[in-house]
C-alpha cells in the first residue's frame, strides 16, 4: 500500500531563519511511520537550511514551490531544477493556483515544468482544481482533465513518479472546503484520467488541498482514493502540523 503524502506549502513564509526555528520544534517531536511521508514546500531560499535539517531524518522529502522548464538563461527571478536540486529539493510543485491564478502560469508551462522536473530528477507534484465560478457551473471535472493533459505523452516510467494534488481554488485560505465524499469524486475521476493517459493510476499518489486543518484530516486521508493532503496555513505552525501528519487513516 502506498503512504500518504502531507505536504506542507509554506508558500511565502518563513525564510531561513524562520525554517530552522520551525523544524527546532517540530522534529524533536516528529515521529516516522511507514504508512506516511512528510514533505515540506518551502521557499526556494530556504530549501537548503531544511534539506540539511532534516538529513537522515526518515520519510522526510523538501521540495521547491515553483521552477523554470529552461535548464538557464536570462529568467530573472527564476529557479531551474538543477539549482533546485542543488539546493536539495527532491520535488517541485508545478501548476498551484497561485502561480496559475495570480501569475497567469498556463497549461502548457504547467507541462513544460512536469517534463523539466523529471528530466531533471526531481518528483512533480502537478496541482489542479477549480475555481468557484467553474464549480457552480459543472464544469469541474471538465477544467481538471483539462489541467491534467498535460501529462499526455509522458512515457509510463516517468508518469509514475508524478504526484497530483486536487485543490479546488475557491477552498484555498478560505475557510472553505469540499466536502470529504466531493473531494473523492473528483479524485476517482482523477485516477481514472491517469490510467487513460497510460500511468499505473492505482499506484499513483492523489492528494487533496484546500483548507484542511487538524479536525478534518482524518476524514479526508479516510476516504478511498485520497492518498494524503497538502496544506498551506496550517502547516506553517509546528504543532498543528504535527497533528496533520499524525491523522488516522480509518
Amino acid at each position: 500500500m502506498k503512504p500518504l503524502i502531507f505536504a506542507g506549502n509554506w508558500k511565502m513564509h518563513l525564510g531561513p531563519g524562520g525554517a530552522r526555528g520551525f523544524l527546532d520544534r517540530f522534529l524533536p517531536h516528529y515521529r516516522p511511520a511507514t504508512d506516511r511521508e512528510v514533505w515540506f514546500f518551502a521557499p526556494a531560499v530556504s530549501v537548503a537550511t531544511v534539506a540539511a535539517a532534516v538529513t537522515g531524518v526518515t520519510a522526510v522529502r523538501v521540495g521547491i514551490q515553483n521552477v523554470h522548464w529552461e535548464p538557464k538563461g536570462a529568467f530573472t527571478g527564476e529557479t531551474s531544477v538543477a539549482m533546485a536540486a542543488e539546493a536539495g529539493a527532491t520535488a517541485a510543485l508545478v501548476g498551484h493556483s497561485e502561480r496559475r491564478h495570480v501569475f497567469g502560469e498556463t497549461d502548457r508551462e504547467a507541462g513544460l515544468k512536469v517534463r523539466a522536473a523529471l528530466a531533471g530528477g526531481l518528483i512533480p507534484m502537478l496541482c489542479v482544481g477549480e475555481t468557484l465560478a467553474e464549480r457552480e457551473g459543472g464544469r469541474t471535472l471538465d477544467v481538471v482533465r483539462r489541467q491534467l493533459g498535460v501529462l499526455q505523452g509522458i512515457p509510463a516510467a516517468d508518469l509514475a513518479r508524478v504526484r497530483i494534488a486536487y485543490e479546488p481554488v475557491w477552498a484555498i485560505g478560505t475557510g472553505r472546503n469540499a466536502t470529504p465524499e466531493d473531494a473523492a469524486q473528483v479524485h476517482a475521476a482523477i485516477r481514472a484520467q491517469l490510467a487513460e493517459l497510460g500511468g499505473p493510476a492505482d499506484a499513483m499518489s492523489i492528494l487533496y488541498g484546500g483548507s484542511v486543518k487538524p479536525d478534518n484530516a482524518a476524514a479526508l486521508v479516510g476516504q478511498a482514493d485520497i492518498d494524503g493532503l497538502l496544506v498551506g496555513g496550517a502547516s506553517l505552525d509546528p504543532e498543528s502540523w504535527r497533528a496533520i501528519v499524525g491523522a488516522a487513516r480509518n
